[in-house]
């Protein structure tokens, strides 16, 4: 005759309010696993990160925006273009919120839906943006040229840089990235099923081949595993089972390697020794001070201590986020040069003037092209064919 082990009784009613007062002091005031709602506070984040690399585009580097200028943004902006140098980290903080973002909404979901919903919320935006700068930069007065023909075409795959192809878009080397984080997920996580077990392993492993890849330094590892982003994306991660499950040792661990490993790989990118032949130069203190700012922004998000931030336009200035980063670059130098040389307006005025342009430009898009047809694209994704004789 066999026994079995009595079930462990339920907390006595007196020992309740403090059961529940150490789950809440655990998990931030959520019930653990449950499915977060709308983060207001994450939105007008991005937009703020979008806003950094364009303050880069505009005032941190040379290059073609110099043309635009008519001179260095240094002569333009002598007190600011050093600050301004540091916005190219909104990039990295982009990735930390991808990667936040992306296991919120792959949790749960089944393969072709995931793929479907990051399709069409990538494409028809990006299509309307290659377009736009293609059309623009074929008008006879911009001095500016787009890529061949054939280039262009390869643009609208999204995979021009893998092929070889010139990119008509310079940002888009960061989508080339997120495709990469996008397959990951979907093969380790998605495929299999979101568990918290899965997505720890999925963290260390991806963590462990970053560091096997740069010591190994096999170009194909490098580009399926992209060492010098992989951590922010992992970072991402780390952040949302915090917000999904609670504070958690394991979790903040992920978190904590992740900066650890992030900011190496971006300051060995980005730092170099005083030079006067470089436009700027950034010092590793402020590059590290920068990341963990971002870090603490979404952990601030993921902890729920900005849930009060919920004011209606965060939405909409998330909305605005992704069109706005398409376009903002190339268009952007069209629209300073016609109002700084063109027209005289002062380097200040001409700045604000082209950040304003270009998030009403954003918000056309995402009107007349996001809103219209990202719908109908994520639909026609999802909607399995009839069988014959059906």
């Amino acid at each position: 005759m066999t026994t079995t082990s009595a079930a462990p009784s339920a907390p006595a009613p007196a020992d309740a309010p403090r059961a529940k007062a150490r789950t809440k002091a655990r998990t931030g005031g959520r019930t653990p696993g449950r499915a977060p709602g709308r983060l207001y506070a994450l939105d007008g984040l991005r937009l703020v990160a979008a806003l950094m690399v364009a303050l880069y585009h505009y005032g941190g580097r040379d290059g073609d925006v110099s043309r635009a200028w008519g001179a260095s943004p240094r002569h333009e902006f002598p007190h600011l273009s050093a600050a301004f140098a540091y916005g190219c980290l909104g990039v990295q903080i982009f990735f930390v919120i991808s990667g936040f973002v992306i296991c919120m909404s792959g949790w749960g979901r089944p393969l072709r839906s995931f793929f479907a919903s990051r399709v069409a919320r990538l494409y028809p935006a990006y299509w309307a943006a290659i377009l736009l700068v293609t059309l623009v930069f074929a008008l006879p007065w911009v001095t500016y040229r787009t890529v061949s023909p054939s280039d262009t075409l390869v643009n609208l795959t999204m995979l021009q840089q893998p092929a070889g192809a010139e990119r008509v878009l310079g940002v888009c080397w960061t989508l080339w990235a997120e495709l990469r984080f996008y397959a990951l997920f979907a093969l380790f996580v998605v495929l299999p099923g979101a568990s918290r077990r899965r997505v720890v392993l999925f963290c260390a492993v991806w963590t462990l081949m970053t560091v096997i890849t740069t010591a190994s330094h096999v170009e194909f590892l490098r580009v399926v595993f992209m060492p010098e982003y992989s951590a922010f994306f992992i970072g991402g991660i780390g952040l949302y089972l915090v917000h999904r499950f609670g504070n958690d040792a394991l979790a903040w661990g992920i978190v904590g390697v992740s900066f650890l490993l992030g900011q190496h790989y971006a300051v060995a990118g980005l730092w170099h020794p005083p030079n006067p032949h470089y436009f700027s130069y950034r010092s590793p203190y402020v590059i590290i001070g920068v990341l963990a700012l971002g870090y603490a922004a979404v952990a601030a998000v993921a902890l729920g201590k900005v849930s009060w931030a919920r004011w209606r336009w965060l939405p909409f200035a998330g909305a605005l986020t992704y069109p706005f980063y398409l376009v903002h670059e190339h268009l952007g130098w069209v629209v300073i040069g016609g109002l700084h040389r063109g027209l005289g307006v002062p380097a200040a005025v001409t700045f604000g003037l082209t950040l304003l342009v270009m998030l009403g430009l954003a918000w056309a898009l995402h009107r007349f092209v996001e809103r219209r047809f990202t719908p109908l694209l994520r639909g026609a994704l999802e909607s399995r064919p009839l069988r014959p004789g059906r």
